[in-house]
């Protein structure tokens, strides 16, 4: 979720500086050009930047809608993640009996759940690129570490696992036909969740497509200057800067939200969703420990908006 204080004005004009100083520079030499050099003048109608502007306004619209689907549908994928992660610690609870000798049903419930946990935090950390075993020590076993390291996939590594012992819970009797059938299901579903994750870091938003806007973009901006250079003057320069400024946070926005698992301020918020997951699944089993939570002050100065 994100927090209600206002973004930083530095964060914003931080994306485009570059640019934004481009302009300003590039409006400025236009105008002392236009001033001093009589012979030189060239103004063109206003009607050119604004047809061209328009048509912009439009690819921009369509390129960032599209990006914000692709944000979207991760933070629905990773919203279906918590909700099963909660059903299946659920369906273990109620389907296998704790009173079992040697509190064997309590030590498989814990550790199918606690594996769930790792699967979250692993499936984060994988798509951000990261070290996948991170903070993972505290949820699975030495055995199950030695495991995973022989896959590339971890993720799916963990669910082989959540599987492997469902089955033994239910040779062993602890499940019964439907609840097997259940949990088989749910694991499932996180199979096609993780799938659905890595389709979307996986495939690339249209490079050509991108870069044609973009080349559109520049071109309306080194003819704006000609089109209200006659009606504006010097005056012409903040105009300027303003409009492209606007432009150019538009194509940065749709830019950000089309990767939502780069590891930036605007992407889906993995990490708190796996601490949400954490804190849920281990009060289930009671123990009433919660993730530690990063002071928003803290996550708002290194440009991180998202309550964790």
């Amino acid at each position: 979720m994100l927090l209600k204080h206002n973004i930083p004005v530095t964060y914003i004009f931080g994306k485009i500086r570059n640019e934004a100083l481009m302009v300003t520079v590039y409006s400025v030499v236009i105008a002392i050009i236009y001033d001093r050099l009589h012979f030189t003048r060239i103004s063109i109608p206003i009607a050119v930047p604004t047809i061209l502007g328009t048509v912009i306004s439009l690819l921009l619209a369509f390129k960032s809608n599209q990006a914000y689907d692709r944000w979207w549908e991760a933070r629905n994928l990773w919203g279906s993640i918590v909700n099963d992660s909660r059903t299946l610690t659920r369906q273990l609870l109620t389907f296998v009996d704790t009173h079992l000798a040697a509190n064997e049903g309590t030590a498989f419930c814990e550790r199918v759940a606690k594996r769930q946990i790792a699967w979250s935090y692993a499936l984060s950390q994988q798509l951000r690129k990261k070290d996948v075993f991170e903070g993972l020590g505290n949820f699975i076993s030495a055995e199950d570490r030695e495991c995973l390291e022989r896959y590339d996939n971890v993720p799916m590594a963990l669910l082989e696992l959540q599987a492997h012992d469902i089955r033994n819970a239910y040779k062993l009797g602890w499940l019964n036909d439907l609840q097997q059938v259940e949990l088989d299901k749910t694991l499932t579903r996180f199979s096609n969740h993780m799938g659905g994750c890595e389709r979307i870091k996986n495939t690339v938003f249209p490079a050509t497509y991108s870069v044609y806007i973009h080349f559109s973009l520049l071109l309306f901006i080194m003819l704006l200057p000609f089109g209200l250079i006659e009606f504006f003057g010097i005056v012409e320069v903040p105009l300027v800067v303003a409009i492209s400024c606007s432009f150019f946070l538009i194509e940065k926005m749709a830019i950000h939200l089309q990767d939502p698992f780069e590891n930036k301020p605007t992407d889906t918020p993995t990490t708190a969703l796996s601490q949400t997951i954490e804190r849920d699944v281990k009060q289930m089993l009671k123990e009433h420990c919660t993730p530690k939570k990063k002071p928003a002050k803290d996550l708002r100065e290194r440009g991180v908006f998202y309550i964790l």
